[in-house]
């Protein structure tokens, strides 16, 4: 009966690490859907593939970046986009080059893993 308790004791620890890990990097529904819309705009093609290869796309990039951390590069991302010297500020700035740079470098990654073409882009 020691054993028993000891194997269930050791599943419980080990299906709540991999539960804690699996959490950690979910992205809210929201984001979710905001991030294949964007890709499937970005890729248009036969939209129940473009589902299956951008909803693909994000659950790779979240393997690799947490929830936060995709925040603040797609936030730099967007920030450089704004026009004038605001956004020239932002588009010189190092650091935030550096993270839209990251980003792409994630996404490109996220791509080729799902099969989303890229050349057309």
């Amino acid at each position: 009966m020691t054993s028993t308790f000891r194997q269930l004791a050791l599943a419980a620890c080990l299906f709540s690490a991999l539960a804690a890990k699996a959490s950690a990097n979910d992205f809210p529904t929201q984001e979710r859907v905001l991030y294949v819309q964007e890709c499937m705009q970005t890729h248009p093609g036969n939209a129940y593939e473009m589902i299956s290869k951008c909803s693909c796309a994000l659950d790779a990039l979240a393997q690799e970046i947490s929830y936060d951390d995709y925040m603040t590069l797609h936030t730099a991302t967007l920030a450089q986009r704004i026009a004038g010297e605001r956004g020239a500020s932002l588009r010189d700035n190092a650091i935030v080059g550096k993270e839209v740079k990251r980003l792409r470098e994630l996404q490109a990654r996220a791509y080729k893993r799902c099969f989303i073409e890229t050349s057309a882009k």
